[in-house]
């Protein structure tokens, strides 16, 4: 089938998503940067590989699959990496909490929206952070409260790393970074601590590119 090649950005949340979830299933892989600083996403070579001209694009199994939700569910598919119960009814309020940030809180806090938010606002120094801080903090008080769902195992869901696991850390790494404070949000704390002892979490982290 060739080998696993995945175009990512380093700081990138969908493509921490998708280091976290190779390194679990243990699958070896090229690491091919795509600068967005750069604006290197907006390059004809890549917008060959995902028009979108977003990061992470993954080539495996001889096909390139982009959206790092579908490629979750296809390594979690096709390498039975349990990233969501088998009871149906759970796997959807799992599901529901791993969008929660996924699907909610990150499109908003990528670095286009950003970037756009300060052009709006005539450049206003203090936008980005305060941007980033709007949305994050709200997100993760959510999420706290719907942890209540499920016992923590100490991951999210259980006692193996999830999807919701895999789509908390990076949002986590985020809130550092724009100082949006979590520190009075204990379950998202014991589950952070959980997934930074987790050598698949560790060695996914932004602040080791390549």
């Amino acid at each position: 089938m060739g080998s696993t090649i995945l175009y990512d950005y380093w700081r990138s949340s969908a493509s921490y998503r998708l280091r976290i979830a190779l390194n679990l299933a243990g699958i070896e892989y090229t690491s091919v940067p795509v600068d967005l600083v750069k604006g290197e996403h907006k390059s004809p070579e890549h917008l060959a590989r995902n028009p979108q001209g977003f990061v992470p694009v993954l080539e495996i199994d001889g096909l390139r699959l982009t959206q790092s939700l579908a490629i979750l569910d296809y390594l979690d598919e096709t390498r039975n990496l349990g990233l969501l119960p088998k009871d149906l009814g759970q796997r959807a309020k799992a599901r529901a909490l791993a969008h929660s940030l996924a699907v909610d809180v990150h499109p908003v806090c990528n670095l286009q929206v950003a970037k756009h938010a300060t052009t709006l606002s005539s450049g206003a120094p203090d936008m980005p952070k305060a941007w980033m801080q709007h949305f994050i903090r709200p997100g993760l008080q959510a999420f706290e409260t719907l942890l209540k769902g499920f016992s923590q195992a100490p991951y999210c869901t259980g006692d193996a790393p999830s999807l919701a696991d895999i789509c908390l850390m990076p949002q986590l790494y985020n809130a550092r970074r724009w100082e949006a404070d979590f520190s009075d949000l204990p379950r998202i704390c014991a589950v952070e601590a959980a997934c930074t002892a987790h050598p698949a979490f560790a060695t996914a982290c932004p602040e080791q590119p390549g």
